[in-house]
């Protein structure tokens, strides 16, 4: 194909893709038809850039043209969740000088009526009103930010967590980068995360804070590669104190010969954390911030792989939904898992590190009760420097889990539900048992 041609393709599968975008930010995930159609479009648009890029790509244009996409949904609301109207709800309570874990939403209103300086507009928008908070102290610094400079306009704090969260997509970015070429890997695959549908709209769109996990997580991930354990430690620090998945990376780091019994590492993760949850022990505030976790891990139920299949099997033996069993006992399977993964791959060498951290995320995900697509993102990027395929298929896979929202109530079904986990399935064969035929891919 000539170079004009290939031109001529890129461009017009850019526009595509922009315009995929700028029509899912305003399409309700209640229509899940016409969803997926511009999904499958902008994700196509993607690969097409893809493939037909060079080995070698330039920095600059790269960058501003993800900094494009991401601007096509800066100025809609979140249409796909709710979670944007408790963030700022909880940054509205720190702007005015409440612990966002003393109270509930309700509880919230009912000692201070409507009229209150909380905009009402956010309390109609949430979508767990008697749930205390379960977002971190780190994660609300955030919050607060946004509302400190919306000034209780919802659509300024909105604007002002976009332009928060597009700082760490462009650090994210960097990073990749710098991390690829570390690799000697061909500079194109940035293009697999920085142009992905899933994460501009999770992150931009959305509000989710995941970008933030994956920029600390490779941070983490950089300074390792310059023997900067004690800068490692504290950005793993970081990532845990925004999020407290990441705590699942500890076996890793721990068997791993380069960090095990560095004091720099474990003693800057511990001040990072330590910091980052200090906020729980001052405002007293750790009851309730644990209570919303155990709720969150014994009631809830979502888009579920393997989980769905354990629960089938408890209706059958109990005769009820035995989540609050399962969810236990799939938490020690993850440590037990972890901890055996990591003990055997504790002699991989630095560029088989996010492979190792991929495998300890695959673990945690296939058992749990709950998995909204933005928590793939940490994973996703992390893939783009490992040749592995899982993530970036479960990225188009996960538009099928907002099927649920076409119905009223919330309902799943199971053809979509194979459908996504059919495409894991295809990456679980392509990364662990076709180890040859995937890296002849060049993916």
């Amino acid at each position: 194909m000539s170079d004009p041609v290939k031109r001529g393709f890129k461009v017009a599968s850019g526009l595509l893709l922009a315009g995929a975008l700028v029509l899912l930010a305003q399409v309700p995930r209640e229509n899940f038809g016409l969803t997926v159609l511009l999904f499958s479009l902008a994700f196509g648009g993607m690969l097409v850039i893809y493939l037909l890029a060079s080995e070698e790509v330039d920095f600059k244009r790269l960058l501003l043209l993800g900094i494009v996409l991401r601007g096509c949904l800066f100025f809609f609301e979140p249409n796909w969740s709710e979670d944007g109207a408790r963030f700022l709800w909880d940054g509205e309570l720190l702007r005015e000088g409440y612990n966002p874990y003393g109270l509930t939403p309700t509880q919230v209103l009912e000692q201070q009526g409507e009229g209150s300086g909380l905009n009402t507009q956010l309390f109609q928008d949430l979508n767990s009103p008697n749930y205390y908070s379960v977002y971190t102290p780190l994660n609300q610094a955030f919050f607060w930010l946004g509302a400190l400079v919306g000034q209780g306009s919802v659509a300024q704090g909105y604007l002002a967590m976009r332009g928060m969260l597009l700082l760490g997509e462009i650090g994210v970015f960097y990073l990749l980068w710098s991390l690829l070429a570390r690799f000697e890997l061909p500079q194109k695959r940035i293009l697999l995360y920085w142009f992905n549908p899933l994460v501009i709209l999770e992150v931009m769109g959305n509000l989710h804070f995941e970008g933030f996990v994956l920029l600390f997580l490779l941070a983490s991930l950089g300074s390792l590669s310059r023997k900067k354990l004690g800068w490692s430690g504290a950005f793993w620090g970081l990532a845990l104190g925004l999020k407290l998945l990441p705590f699942l990376l500890a076996p890793a780091f721990f068997f791993w010969k380069g960090v095990r019994t560095s004091l720099q590492f474990w003693g800057m993760a511990a001040v990072v954390l330590v910091l980052a949850f200090l906020p729980l022990v001052y405002w007293n505030s750790w009851e309730n911030f644990l209570q919303s976790l155990q709720l969150y891990q014994g009631k809830f139920e979502f888009n579920a792989s393997l989980y769905y299949l354990f629960r089938a099997l408890g209706y059958e033996l109990a005769g009820f939904n035995t989540i609050w069993y399962l969810t236990k006992i799939g938490m020690v399977i993850t440590l037990l898992g972890a901890v055996w993964i990591s003990w055997k791959r504790s002699k991989a060498s630095l560029f088989e590190i996010p492979s190792v951290w991929l495998q300890l995320y695959l673990i945690y995900f296939l058992l749990q009760p709950v998995v909204h697509p933005w928590y793939l993102l940490p994973g996703l990027g992390l893939s783009i420097l490992s040749r592995q395929w899982t993530f970036l298929l479960w990225s188009f896979g996960a538009i099928f889990s907002y099927q649920a929202y076409s119905q009223n109530p919330v309902q799943e079904q199971t053809l979509f539900l194979g459908l996504e986990y059919g495409l894991v399935l295809v990456g679980l064969y392509l990364d662990y048992f076709r180890k040859q035929r995937t890296a002849t891919l060049g993916l």
